[in-house]
């Protein structure tokens, strides 16, 4: 029997103006930032009521006025995450929300290699409520490489509210990026991103299973190295938010990131990561409604490398 005394439980009245509808397909927009397989299995393991009747059946079309109450269940591998002593910079937090900054050579979410000494994991030490909240309440990813500012859900409520804002694309996400070569003073990169076919720990415009993608970039400014190496910083705004986005487009233009091994990157000027940094995040407080926005400078190693670069007083002519 299900014990609705211990689980969290969130609940919906469906809309008059909704049509009949199969129960996985709505709770898949109701929640969104749960995966459909995770929700088809609480359905049928019976945490799914409809009109306080549990329902097993995927396919049991809902209609408009029913009531929905959803016991949401932790994975084995959420409950398997261990709170740990982290350090990391908040640069605000709510009730509703957290903005962190997160340094670079810090992952994100545990995974194969990496179960622990993330930032997950340092989110549950400091703020121990959000074992009650899918993924400790994280939406977006930084690799593990990347510097810069990160929103996280506090509550269940606060959560399905930014993942909504990601998905419609109403999330700004601001980037400074250095890159090799000399770019165009602006440009759109679409093109779709998938699991490289051939080395698995990359991601390529033409992989399997690709899913569109679009980022923005702006050149700063272009300069050269001792050496005569041109160099463009740029300032890239995300559209999408596909796994490695900003690497793989800028490389498929012939201009990876200085550091970004793998995809073309020199680790030069005394560069050791990939020269990328969220720097500007801006969403709609889910309490409030307000549009909220933070900046965060960027690193020291950043500017280091930056500082050994003599920037030019214009920009002069791309090379591709």
């Amino acid at each position: 029997m299900l014990d609705t005394n211990t689980e969290k439980n969130t609940e919906f009245t469906l809309p008059i103006t909704l049509q009949p509808e199969r129960l996985d397909k709505v709770l898949a927009k109701l929640l969104p930032e749960h995966s459909r397989s995770r929700l088809q299995g609480w359905i049928e393991a019976g945490h799914v009521y409809v009109n306080a009747v549990a329902v097993t059946r995927q396919r049991h079309v809902v209609l408009p006025g029913d009531n929905i109450t959803v016991y949401e269940q932790a994975s084995p591998e959420e409950l398997a995450f261990e709170p740990e002593a982290i350090d990391f910079p908040v640069v605000a937090d709510t009730p509703q929300w957290i903005v962190v900054d997160k340094p670079a050579g810090l992952v994100t979410h545990p995974g194969a290699g990496n179960w622990s000494g993330t930032l997950l994991n340092g989110l549950l030490h400091r703020y121990p409520e959000l074992k009650n909240v899918a993924r400790a309440g994280i939406v977006h990813r930084l690799d593990k490489l990347t510097s810069g500012l990160m929103v996280v859900a506090r509550t269940p409520e606060a959560q399905t509210h930014l993942v909504r804002q990601l998905q419609e694309r109403s999330v700004k996400r601001h980037y400074a990026a250095l890159v090799h070569g000399f770019t165009p003073s602006q440009a759109s990169i679409e093109l779709p991103i998938g699991r490289d076919p051939h080395v698995p720990v990359r991601m390529a415009t033409n992989g399997s299973a690709a899913r569109a993608a679009l980022t923005h970039y702006q050149t700063l400014r272009h300069g050269l190295d001792r050496e005569g190496r041109a160099y463009s910083e740029l300032a890239c705004q995300l559209h999408t938010g596909r796994t490695h986005q900003i690497r793989v487009h800028l490389a498929s233009q012939q201009h990876p990131l200085v550091g970004d091994e793998l995809y073309g990157g020199k680790l030069v000027l005394g560069a050791e990561r990939q020269m990328l940094h969220a720097r500007a995040l801006a969403f709609i407080d889910p309490a409030t409604n307000e549009w909220v926005e933070f900046e965060s400078p960027l690193p020291a190693d950043i500017t280091a490398v930056q500082e050994s670069i003599e920037w030019k007083t214009q920009l002069l002519p791309s090379a591709g």
